[in-house]
C-alpha cells in the first residue's frame, strides 16, 4: 500500500514513515517544509499544504491510503494568534477528508489526548482538532467514501523531538525536551502548576506503531473502527513523576546531583488539576494493547540518552 502522510516532516512522522516502511509500504510525504533530501527508500516527496485544496486531492489521487497529521500545534501559542491553526487544523484537515471521500481512501487521522479540555476552556489547539474529529465523525456516517479512524495520542516523545528556546529553535515546547535539556545543563526543571496534574506521555515508537495498525485495520475490514483509538500508558503518572525520573537519569548521565524542580504559575490555556489520559481498552479495536508499550522508565531513559548524545554536545560546543 502507498500511504500519503501529512505533515509526513515531523516527529511523530518521522517513526510513522519508518514503521510503513518496515511494513512493506510505500510512502508519499506532503509537507510544506522541503525536506526531500532526507527521503528513505520508498519514500518520494510533495511540496504542498493541507491548506490548498488542489495540492491535497491530487497527492491523495496517487495513493491508496491517507495517515493524516498536519497540523499547527501549541497551546499558548495558538491563543495568541489562533488563525493559523483554525485554517490548518479545520480547513486543512476538511481538505484532506474530503480527498480521502473522494477515492474512498481508508484514513487515519491524528486527534489530541485532551480532547475534553474543549469543555472547560482551553487553547485553539485542542478546540480546532477536536473540531476536526467532528468532522471526521459527519464523514463516517454521512458521506460515501467516508472511512475516517482517530488516533488520539497522549504526549508522544522520545528521540528526535524538536527543542524549543532557550535551548532551541523550534516554537512550541514539548514536555520531554523542555525537561531533559534543563536537566542535562544542570539547570532546575520547570513545571508549571504545581506538578500534580497528569498529563501521561507515550513513547513515540508505540504511537506510530498504532497508527499504522490503525490504517492497515482500516484498509482490510474497509471500515473506520466504532470510537477513537486513545493511545497512553496503563498507569497514569503526575508531572512531577515525569520530572523526578528526567532528573534520576540525567544525573546518571552527567555525573552531576539530580537537579531540582522549580514551580511556575500555570500559563493561559493548561488546566489546573488536569488528568490527560487515555482509555487504552480502545487499542483493542486494532488488536494492539498497552500491555506491550515502552514503559516510561525506560522510554525516559532513551529519550535522556539521545538527547545527551545528540543534542549537549552542540549546545555546550556553542555555549
Amino acid at each position: 500500500m502507498k500511504v500519503l502522510v501529512t505533515g509526513g516532516s515531523g516527529f511523530i512522522a518521522s517513526w510513522i514513515r519508518k514503521e510503513l516502511l518496515a511494513r512493506g509500504h510505500s510512502v508519499l510525504i506532503l509537507d510544506h517544509q522541503d525536506r526531500r533530501q532526507q527521503l528513505a527508500d520508498g519514500e518520494e516527496f510533495f511540496l504542498g499544504d493541507v491548506r490548498d485544496a488542489t495540492a491535497v486531492t491530487e497527492a491523495a489521487a496517487h495513493v491508496d491510503g491517507i495517515i493524516h497529521l498536519a497540523a499547527v500545534l501549541g497551546t499558548q501559542e495558538t491563543i495568541s494568534n489562533p488563525r493559523p491553526s483554525a485554517e490548518t487544523n479545520i480547513l486543512g484537515s476538511l481538505n484532506v477528508f474530503e480527498a480521502g471521500a473522494q477515492y474512498n481512501l481508508p484514513t487515519v487521522y491524528a486527534g489530541v489526548g485532551n480532547h475534553a479540555f474543549r469543555l472547560i476552556g482551553t487553547g485553539c489547539y485542542t478546540i480546532t482538532k477536536s473540531a476536526a474529529e467532528d468532522l471526521a465523525r459527519m464523514y463516517n456516517l454521512y458521506r460515501d467514501g467516508g472511512r475516517i479512524t482517530i488516533v488520539r495520542p497522549v504526549n508522544a516523545y522520545g528521540p528526535g523531538q524538536s527543542v524549543a528556546a532557550p535551548y532551541g529553535t523550534s516554537k512550541v515546547r514539548k514536555i520531554l525536551p523542555a525537561l531533559t535539556c534543563r536537566a542535562l545543563t544542570g539547570a532546575p526543571i520547570e513545571v508549571y502548576g504545581d506538578g500534580t496534574q497528569v498529563s501521561d506521555c507515550v513513547y513515540v515508537e508505540d504511537v506510530a506503531r498504532a497508527f499504522v495498525q490503525a490504517l492497515d485495520h482500516n484498509a482490510e475490514t474497509g471500515r473506520p473502527t466504532q470510537v477513537p483509538v486513545e493511545v497512553g500508558p496503563l498507569v497514569s503518572r503526575t508531572v512531577n513523576d515525569i520530572a523526578r525520573l528526567v532528573a534520576e537519569y540525567a544525573a546518571e548521565v552527567t555525573g552531576r546531583e539530580p537537579v531540582g524542580i522549580k514551580h511556575l504559575p500555570m500559563r493561559p490555556g493548561e488546566v489546573p488539576n488536569a488528568v490527560v489520559s487515555s482509555d487504552t481498552t480502545t487499542l483493542a479495536q486494532i488488536g494492539m494493547t498497552a500491555a506491550d508499550f515502552v514503559s516510561l522508565e525506560e522510554g525516559i531513559r532513551r529519550t535522556v540518552d539521545y538527547y545527551a548524545t545528540n543534542w549537549l554536545p552542540g549546545y555546550l560546543a556553542a555555549a
